[in-house]
């Protein structure tokens, strides 16, 4: 039997599938676009391949696609019909039964599985990174930082895939709050691979939850050729880059950034893409800028997808472009299936995200959309610190935070406003958002002198 570079046997894999096995984890790791070319390489040499099924199955789930996901689930069905599992090997089974669970829509049941094949065998690189980017997907935080640090120790300082482990620990860190721990980690990393998106990615999220928005743009632009083409994660760092810049004040440079990296007429409408356009859009729609256009063209791309019910993060993106595009009956149409689907009782980890969270934060934006501001604060204001349960990073998430904000001022309901506003700069006092904000509720409360300062130090933030 054969064995991956680790030691690990794999059965039913030629020496060729081997090769091309590692290749693909070597693609996967850096996010390489011929990562799926790669995984096919290897059951093209193999066809019978437990862990190269395997590894098909995990890229059929992890952009969150439907269709892609449907495709994963039939294909994996008939590679274990009549399939002899005994004679697979332990690691193999287990991941199996976590690729069975994914595609059957138990994330949960998935992520603990793939946490079990992590504390047996650590130096299994598929099933750290299919676990981190479930982690990712389901808002785990903690888990998405010990899952990595709790393998680490097994992998030498020289191995080649120690420095990506590296960059995947960086944004688990972060994620959990430990911004210089984490960007400390995350350029350590990148000291290992330049090129390693993932890595400038979690140090770029230390830079964002810090309002460090300057020193963001000028690391980003430092490393342009390392991370601004050519990657499955190119779009998001743009959108990050995007982030920068909107705070800084130069709305003309985001919608550049817009135009030309996050959404045009070459995008493919894959939902990962789609989404970071929408989070974008949303926050000038909440500061009211008008960008009809783009939100047309955006709500044109969510429908051409025909999205059912899958994945409630991506239903609540879909939802904004539908509300900025005013397309509210189309938003309402998209609430109404997924309580369709919800009245039929379905399985699967998907359900409990939509009930909980996905339809809430979807009711919420076309309240928002439809002016009916308390309404929308009453939906939101339940759900705030339940958020990550449908997915997400906290950046990405404060599009959400950030409408809670605005319906609450619009509202007039002071006091929410007030509270909101105490708590996020006082988490991220360098924020020129933050500050506008609360000198927009100053005027409302008759404090002049507290909004003009607080519009300074909004100012002064914005052209550090």
């Amino acid at each position: 039997m054969t064995a991956d570079r680790h030691g690990h046997p794999m059965s039913d894999t030629g020496t060729e599938a081997v090769v091309q096995y590692e290749q693909a984890l070597d693609d996967l790791m850096f996010f390489r676009p011929r990562v799926a070319e790669t995984a096919r390489s290897v059951l093209a040499a193999s066809p019978r391949s437990a862990m190269g099924q395997v590894l098909a199955a995990y890229l059929g789930v992890l952009g969150t696609e439907q269709k892609d996901a449907a495709a994963a689930r039939d294909a994996f069905l008939r590679f274990r019909s009549g399939l002899d599992t005994e004679r697979l090997t332990t690691r193999e089974r287990m991941h199996l039964a976590a690729a069975t669970a994914w595609l059957d829509g138990d994330l949960y049941g998935a992520g603990r599985t793939l946490g079990e094949l992590s504390i047996a065998f650590p130096r299994d690189a598929l099933a750290l990174f299919a676990g981190h980017q479930h982690d990712f997907l389901t808002g785990d935080a903690q888990r998405l930082r010990d899952r990595i640090g709790g393998a680490l120790d097994a992998w030498p300082d020289d191995d080649p895939h120690h420095g990506p482990l590296l960059g995947m620990y960086a944004f688990g860190l972060e994620e959990s709050g430990h911004y210089a721990r984490a960007e400390e980690v995350g350029l350590a990393a990148l000291a290992r691979h330049p090129g390693d998106v993932w890595g400038i990615h979690s140090v770029v999220h230390t830079y964002e939850m810090r309002g460090r928005f300057a020193d963001g743009i000028r690391f980003l632009d430092a490393r342009t050729e390392d991370w601004a083409n050519g990657s499955l994660l190119t779009v998001h760092n743009w959108w990050h880059y995007a982030l920068f810049t909107l705070e800084s004040g130069d709305t003309a440079r985001v919608l550049e950034i817009y135009d030309a990296a996050l959404h045009h007429d070459r995008s493919a409408a894959v939902a990962m893409e789609l989404l970071d356009a929408a989070a974008l859009l949303w926050r000038l729609y909440l500061a009211e800028e008008e960008q009809s256009a783009r939100w047309a063209r955006l709500a044109d791309a969510w429908e051409s997808r025909h999205d059912g019910p899958h994945y409630a993060f991506n239903d609540a993106h879909a939802v904004m472009a539908y509300v900025g595009a005013g397309r509210i009956a189309r938003a309402e149409r998209l609430v109404q299936e997924r309580e369709d689907w919800l009245a039929g009782e379905p399985g699967g980890t998907n359900r409990a995200m939509t009930a909980g969270i996905g339809l809430p934060v979807c009711r919420a934006l076309i309240a928002y959309g439809r002016q009916e501001y308390g309404r929308a604060a009453d939906l939101l204001l339940p759900v705030r610190h339940r958020l990550n349960d449908f997915g997400g990073s906290h950046a990405q998430r404060d599009a959400i935070q950030r409408t809670l904000v605005e319906a609450s001022l619009r509202a007039g309901r002071t006091a929410l406003a007030g509270t909101l506003l105490s708590e996020r700069s006082r988490l991220r006092p360098v924020c020129p958002y933050n500050w506008s904000a609360k000198a927009r509720l100053a005027d409302q409360l008759g404090d002049p002198e507290r909004a003009a300062a607080a519009r300074r130090r909004a100012a002064a933030q914005a052209s550090a």
